[in-house]
């Protein structure tokens, strides 16, 4: 039986500038509706609202019109069924990787018997046994970017939530990253929401890809993506992937030129 974990219903986020006294709209009519276990990435120019509409579903950001659903339950804060993996690692750097795993665990009350066991058990998933007694700048970007899931996993959310993650990755780290993501989200079962700009990367990742118009963002199209699981890397090169990357790039081209950018469709 299929469960909807998430429901968004005609949300509308402003913002009001007080020195133009003026509302600015960041995203404007949005309705989704995401399953239980479903890995959906939100794709679409920069500026087109996907990052406020995620922290919208994290309880960050205030909902001016329309409402946001959590197994039925209206989001007006955050709560324990979320956690968030931000661009930046955002790591405590005092506290060596075991420390990082388990702090909301300790802001949670967890005893600290239990939660060093949580988090060694999420150090291992994410493939960092052995580290536990590093710290953050004895990481590369691609370990701290894991033990930043592995804190995020660690208070066991329902819906894990994306912001770019891997935005500051070299290219093959970052490739490395999306794979070793695949596997702990089949690992875990979370319901995933992940903002990108990269193309490659929603698909390879999603089971659907919703596409932002330009600011002020709304869906212009849900693209499912038909691929099957798992994912070895070199999917990326089959003809199927290829027809999904172009599709969603002609969805992109005319709303980035709305943003001002030179599209070259050649």
């Amino acid at each position: 039986m299929t469960v909807t974990r998430l429901d968004a219903r005609n949300v509308w986020v402003e913002y009001y500038i007080a020195r133009k006294r003026e509302r600015f709209v960041a995203v404007k009519d949005v309705s989704l509706q995401i399953d239980d276990g479903e890995f959906v990435s939100l794709l679409g120019p920069s500026g087109c609202g996907k990052t406020t509409f995620l922290n919208a579903i994290d309880g960050l950001k205030h909902v001016t019109r329309g409402e946001i659903r959590i197994d039925d339950k209206v989001v007006t804060k955050p709560g324990k069924d979320r956690a968030m993996v931000f661009q930046s690692s955002a790591l405590l750097p005092w506290r060596d990787v075991l420390g990082n795993v388990a702090y909301g665990l300790e802001l949670q009350g967890v005893n600290k018997s239990s939660g060093h066991a949580r988090a060694r058990d999420l150090i291992k998933l994410v493939g960092l046994a052995g580290f536990e007694e590093r710290y953050p700048n004895e990481l590369s970007g691609g370990m701290q970017q894991r033990v930043n899931i592995a804190r995020a996993l660690a208070t066991d959310p329902e819906i894990l939530l994306l912001d770019e993650p891997f935005a500051n990755l070299d290219a093959q780290t970052r490739e490395f990253m999306q794979s070793e993501l695949l596997r702990i989200w089949a690992a875990t079962h979370k319901t995933a929401i992940f903002v990108t700009h990269n193309i490659v990367e929603s698909v390879y990742l999603s089971d659907r890809v919703v596409v932002f118009t330009a600011r002020p963002g709304r869906v212009k199209e849900i693209v499912n993506i038909d691929l099957p699981r798992p994912r070895p890397l070199k999917i990326k090169r089959s003809s199927e992937f290829i027809n999904y990357e172009e599709h969603i790039w002609e969805l992109l081209q005319d709303e980035i030129a709305k943003t001002g950018l030179t599209v070259n469709v050649s």
